[in-house]
């Protein structure tokens, strides 16, 4: 999630100082993902960098609000626009972790596949005890049950298809004996690298 656009639209909805940017970014996406006041300022002074905001007024209370330019009124409406593109080189630690296990001599690749699935099996059946997670009998929501629900489907679809990733994982592998998969260390060596020091 971009956190620098999330905040750059609600900044679109009205001017905002940084608890209160804070604050409706809690709102929006359901308390899921906590951010620090010191991560809202950071990006906040990067917007104005790069003029998408600007400071305007200060209030009785010392809170300096961001107002958003016309450049930044733009960027949101491109973000809101333009589809997330994942890629196929994406970077995937669960899946850099077992391709490297899968390769290394002495590994058990298979142990780490364990452990992984227990924790996503885990976290599956504690998303389906959340009562955030599903629909109400009535099928409405206030928005920020909505928001929170939203996130939490997401999450939940995820831990779904890592655990179809992990069983599809562990077919590939037992197609393989264990060393035809470890690679040694190659001996040719890369051209580039750190020049010895002269002592």
């Amino acid at each position: 999630m971009s956190v620098r656009q999330s905040l750059l639209a609600i900044l679109d909805q009205a001017p905002c100082y940084g608890y209160q940017l804070r604050a409706e970014f809690d709102r929006r996406t359901g308390s899921t993902w906590p951010l620090n006041v010191g991560q809202i300022y950071n990006t906040l002074d990067r917007l104005e960098r790069d003029g998408l905001v600007q400071k305007g007024e200060t209030d009785d209370h010392g809170h300096v609000y961001y107002e958003i330019t016309d450049a930044g009124s733009a960027e949101v409406a491109a973000w809101l626009a333009s589809p997330i593109r994942r890629t196929s080189t994406a970077r995937d630690e669960l899946a850099m972790k077992i391709a490297v296990a899968a390769t290394l001599p002495g590994a058990d690749a298979a142990s780490v596949i364990r452990t992984q699935r227990r924790s996503s099996r885990a976290q599956l059946e504690e998303l389906t005890r959340d009562p955030a997670v599903g629909d109400p009998p009535d099928g409405a929501l206030p928005p920020e049950d909505l928001a929170r629900t939203l996130i939490l489907d997401s999450v939940m679809l995820h831990a779904e298809a890592e655990l179809r990733w992990l069983d599809r994982v562990q077919q590939r592998l037992a197609q393989h004996p264990s060393r035809s998969m470890s690679l040694e260390l190659a001996t040719e060596r890369p051209k580039r690298g750190r020049p010895a020091r002269v002592a």
